[in-house]
This record gives structure tokens, C-alpha cells and sequence, in this order.
């Protein structure tokens, strides 16, 4: 695991340029370095050494120097793709994955991504076509960003890098922030820097005298149409996460897990070479946010040493800051802090960490997939009665029983569902902030993701909306950022297109059944661990959030940001008052509404009011 940052173009001091691009970004590789210049690219690479220790560094060059790489992630299949090109005379340098990628384009050009089973963000220069080629994973598990800077094509795993690049004015993309307040995470293309993209998940660029094009090479589409009875169906799921973990522990350093109380990691902890588990958990008075004493159980039944730590108010608040910074962009997501803090504990163990991300999108984890079967007693009467009936439940007092049942059955699914957070309406964002946007609501953004699974059941299209949407904004880049603050490889073995190639087929009534979600998966999973873990409720890392907001602490760092400069700059700050006393006095839980703005606010601060942070 790596960071690479790097620019094609005729920009002069390239070198000293390159060195700041690499400096800001030291955390995600701080083993080693390397750079390569000409007249048109410049590469850079910060090192995170996990394969070939000896001799792996980058960039790197096929036999005529004229094709050079630079490569953040790990590739799994690199065995089977290293005796594929050796057998059509392909001469290898060293043992890393990376080489692979080199010969790889050789032999295949574009369509090498099709090739590879792994993680990646990473360019290839290829000097005789004087060309630049970038490519993202097909999940979006590694970021990478650009943009297009005085005819210049600027590229980097993480934001900041670009932000060193001479001529890139620092703007707020208030789309960016309007889309955000509903979603809680960034949720376009173009990211909260004006001027600056992420590269989509399952695309590649191209860039070639001054010309960009983007291609989408993967699509994670669902076709729920398997005929598989549950037998046949679980162990198929069964060999195929098998072989996924163990294509993961590819590595020549120790290899660790993530365990919160849940199936996902316990599962992966369950069939992983590695000994150690790392798990954390939070001061709180009623003790319920604290659940290490299940990863803990977890993890003496599976013969595994377990490492936890317990988080503090002050920690928590401290360390938000730091966060925003190496997050680059807001995330309302409170369990990125935990993620933070349970990487950080792992570090002081190991390299490379494994975790359950990917389980719940895949499988049908999410309590709210169950949506559907429940609105189905009342989904038989006609639209216009439903809608009729809503608008009367919407004059009875919020929090009476059924109202919100009445509400959200008047609704069709792409009405209602735009992913796991759905925090403010269009209309709500619109009333908070203080500049008029051209921001599309989030309904009309989903639009069509929705027309590609229209043939299918709501369920499903939930789940796609979630695969492209929630996962790789929230989920992957939490995943991704708060583990490299720690200079960690975070590893995702249900992330993998073979296990994908399964999932994607997998009936409805085969992920949720009864009250059960991830029905199938569960039913693999009980034969590798304790039930107390198979049978237990989705959390994850719990937070507190709406019980700190409450106290002291937590009430006035919110209030002095709510009516700071910032917040006057961005909002109507008279409301996101109301939310939070309203939050205080007990009115109503508006804990994600507060968070969300709050994390934006502090975002701001980091990296627009020139506060030290890292």
C-alpha cells in the first residue's frame, strides 16, 4: 500500500513540485520514496513496503525504461498473471505485484483492468505514445483524484496532493456541499474542491496531448436471478470467500484483522492466517456503546489475541481535526473517527490489517433492505389512496406510531431510499443555506442508477443504489483514509470480483428471510463461529454521538462552531441553532443533522481557514 501523486504536462520545476505533492501524502508510505521526471510526466511514490521488501520500490520500468508505473494497492492474482507473461517471454525484474501491472499493459493495453483481481489506483506513462493512463478499481476501494491545472493533468491518492500543485485556486464546491447535507458524504464526481475529480470506481483515464477521456470498464449491476437452492448456493459462497481470504494474505509482512462484534470481521478473522484482532469501543455512562467484550469472546473462541481500546469524550472531539485533514473531504459518518481510532491502535502492531467492508452491499446486510417486504400489507391499495393517507399522517405529531409507516409507504423506492444516510431533504438544505445552488435533488441525481435495475425488485435496486453510491463514498473512503493516516494496508476480501461474480445472482428471499438480513452468508458463517456473532445485530463500531451532543462538551464545541464565521458564511445559522437546542431539550434526535454540519464546519476550518492539523 502505497501513495502516488504526479502530473503529465510541460510544467517547469517539476522536481520541486513533485517533492511537495510526495510530502503531504508521507503517511501513506513513510519506508520510502521515488521519483522519475521528464520533459513531459513526473511521478512520485511514497512507499508502504508489504511484498518484496528487498527490491519493490517504484516507480517502475519494463526492460526499455519506455513504460513507467506508479501504484497504490495490492493485486492478488499477481502469481497467476506473473507465469501467464513469463511463459510469452516477459522478463521479470523483482517479486512485487506491481511488475505485473507493467507487462500487463504491454500485453493488453486499456483492457489490462480486466485482468486483475485486487485493489488499485495507479499510472502508467507510456513514453512512446506519450501518454498517461490511470485506473481505479473496479469497487472503488483505492481513491484517486485529478484535474486539469494550466493544461496540466494533476493525479494523486489523496486531494492535498493536488492542492500543492502551483495555479489550483482553493474554492468550496457548493454543489458538492448541497448534495453532501442529504447524503452525508460527497457525492458527485467532482469533489469539494472546485476544479478536482475523483476517478469513479471501475473507470480509467486517458490523457494525451491536452486530451482527457474517461471510460468505465466495470459496472457492479445485480441480476438477483440464481436458481440455486440455499444448499447449493452456500457452498458455492462458502469456496469462494475461502479462496478470497486467502488470496488476501498475500504478504510478506504479518497480517492483522478488525473485529467489531459482528459476523463480517468475525467471519474474515475466522478463516485469515494472521493471530492478532484489533477492536474499539467508548466511555459512556449506560455502558452502550462499548461492545469490545463481544470481539473480545470472539476472538478467545477463535484462539486470536485481541487488542482493544476505549475512547474517550475528550479523544473523540480532540482528534476531529486531524481527521477532517486526512479525510480531504467531509464524511458525517461518526464511525470514521472510531475507524481512526482502531487503525491507530493496529498500527503499533502491524502493517496490514483485514476488514469486513463490502458484506452488507454484496450479501444484504442492511436492516432498511427489509423496507420493502414490510410495506408490502400496505403496498396492495392504489397509489392515490396511499398518498391520500399520507398527507393526513403528515398533520399528526412526529413520533406518533404509524406515521412514519404511512409517510414512507405513499412514497415509490427511488422517492424514498437514496442510500443508508438520508439526512436532509432537498427543500430542508435549500431553507439552511445561504447560496442558491444548481444542485439537482438527490432523487433526480439517482435517477439513473434506478432506470438501470427498474426490471427488479426494490430490494435490489436499494442494493445497487448502495454498491455505487454509499459504498464508495462513505464506506471505502473512511476505510481507505483513516487507516492510511496510521500508514496501514486495510485489506477487503469480500470486495472481490470473483465473490461478486456469486453475490450479484443471489435471489431476494435468499439474503433476507424472516427478520434476517444477509440470510445466506449467515448461514456459511455459522459453521466458522460462535452464534451469539452469527445471530447478533448489525452496529459495527457504535458511536455515541447523540448522547455527547447532549452534555456539556460536546453541546458547546457544536454551538461555537454553529455561530462562528463559517457557519455565518454557509448558513442561516438561526435553524441549525434550533436543531441542536431542540437536540438538547429532548424535542427530537437530530444528532445526524447536527453531525453532519458540524464535520463540514470543522472540514472548512482545516483546510480553509489554515489551522494546523496534521
Amino acid at each position: 500500500m502505497c501513495g502516488i501523486a504526479g502530473f503529465a504536462g510541460k510544467q517547469g520545476n517539476k522536481e520541486e513540485i513533485l517533492e511537495k505533492m510526495m510530502d503531504v501524502i508521507k503517511h501513506r508510505g513513510p519506508d520510502s520514496e521515488g521519483k522519475y521526471t521528464t520533459d513531459d510526466v513526473a511521478f512520485g511514490f511514497r512507499r508502504l513496503s508489504i511484498i518484496d521488501l528487498e527490491s519493490g520500490s517504484q516507480p517502475m520500468f519494463n526492460e526499455d525504461g519506455q513504460i513507467a508505473l506508479i501504484f497504490n494497492g495490492e493485486i492478488y492474482n499477481s502469481p497467476e498473471l506473473r507465469e501467464r507473461f513469463q511463459a510469452k517471454g516477459h522478463v521479470f525484474a523483482n517479486r512485487s505485484d506491481s511488475e505485473t501491472l507493467i507487462h500487463g499493459y504491454e500485453e493488453y493495453g486499456e483492457k489490462l483492468v480486466h485482468e486483475l483481481r485486487g485493489m488499485f489506483g495507479f499510472a502508467i506513462w507510456d513514453n512512446r505514445k506519450k501518454r498517461l493512463f490511470l485506473a481505479r478499481d473496479f469497487f472503488g476501494i483505492k481513491p484517486v483524484y485529478y484535474a486539469v491545472i494550466n493544461g496540466n493533468l494533476v493525479f494523486g491518492s489523496e486531494i492535498k496532493s493536488i492542492l500543492e500543485f502551483p495555479g489550483y485556486k482553493k474554492e468550496v464546491n457548493m454543489e458538492a456541499l448541497e448534495q453532501y447535507l442529504s447524503f452525508q458524504y460527497s457525492a458527485l464526481p467532482e469533489t469539494f474542491f472546485k476544479g478536482i475529480y475523483r476517478l469513479l470506481p471501475g473507470h480509467y483515464l486517458t490523457w494525451s496531448n491536452g486530451e482527457l477521456n474517461t471510460t468505465q470498464y466495470f459496472d457492479p449491476t445485480l441480476e438477483p436471478v440464481s436458481k440455486d437452492k440455499q444448499e447449493t448456493l452456500v457452498k458455492k459462497l462458502d469456496e469462494v470467500l475461502e479462496d478470497s481470504v486467502q488470496k488476501h494474505m498475500l504478504a510478506d509482512v504479518e497480517v492483522g484483522a478488525f473485529l467489531s462484534s459482528g459476523v463480517d470481521s468475525s467471519y474474515i478473522a475466522a478463516k485469515y492466517s494472521g493471530k492478532k484482532t484489533f477492536t474499539v469501543g467508548f466511555f459512556d455512562k449506560d455502558n452502550q456503546y462499548n461492545e469490545t467484550h463481544y470481539a473480545e469472546e470472539c476472538a478467545k473462541y477463535l484462539g486470536l489475541e485481541n487488542y482493544s481500546h476505549t475512547i474517550t469524550e475528550d479523544e473523540y472531539w480532540g482528534e476531529m481535526p486531524k481527521i477532517m485533514w486526512h479525510m480531504d473531504e467531509p464524511l458525517a459518518d461518526p464511525a470514521a473517527i472510531a475507524l481512526y481510532f482502531v487503525a491507530r491502535e493496529a498500527a503499533k502492531h502491524v502493517k496490514v490489517v483485514t476488514s469486513g467492508e463490502g458484506a452488507d452491499e454484496f450479501f444484504g446486510g442492511y436492516t432498511i433492505y427489509r423496507e420493502p417486504l414490510s410495506l408490502r400489507w400496505i403496498n396492495w391499495l392504489p397509489a392515490s389512496w396511499r398518498r391520500s393517507m399520507a398527507h393526513l399522517a403528515e398533520k399528526l405529531p412526529e413520533g406518533m406510531k404509524g406515521r412514519s409507516y404511512i409517510i414512507r409507504a405513499s412514497k415509490t423506492v427511488q422517492e424514498r431510499f437514496i442510500g443508508n444516510a438520508n439526512i436532509f431533504t432537498a427543500e430542508e438544505r435549500k431553507k439552511l443555506l445561504k447560496e442558491k445552488t444548481k444542485a439537482v435533488t438527490p432523487q433526480q441525481l439517482l435517477a439513473p442508477q434506478y432506470k438501470k435495475m427498474q426490471q427488479y425488485d426494490d430490494t435490489t435496486k436499494m442494493q445497487y443504489i448502495d454498491l455505487t453510491n454509499w459504498l464508495p463514498g462513505d464506506i471505502l473512503l473512511k476505510a481507505d483514509k483513516m487507516s492510511m493516516a496510521h500508514s496501514l494496508e486495510l485489506r477487503v476480501p469480500f470486495l472481490d470480483k470473483e465473490v461478486f461474480k456469486t453475490a450479484r445472482s443471489i435471489r431476494t428471499n435468499m439474503k433476507l428471510k424472516d427478520k434476517t438480513t444477509k440470510f445466506a452468508f449467515r448461514r456459511v458463517a455459522e459453521k466458522y463461529l460462535p452464534e451469539f456473532t452469527t445471530n447478533k445485530k448489525k452496529l459495527g463500531f457504535p458511536v455515541p454521538i447523540r448522547v455527547w451532543l447532549k452534555e456539556d462538551t460536546g453541546y458547546g464545541k457544536v454551538k461555537e462552531a454553529f455561530t462562528g464565521a463559517a457557519a455565518n458564511k454557509f448558513f442561516h445559522t438561526e435553524p441549525i441553532l434550533q436543531l441542536l437546542d431542540d437536540h438538547r431539550n429532548g424535542v427530537r434526535d437530530n444528532s445526524r443533522k447536527i453531525w453532519t454540519i458540524y464535520t463540514f464546519l470543522v472540514w472548512y476550518k482545516v483546510f480553509f481557514e489554515d489551522v494546523k492539523s496534521a
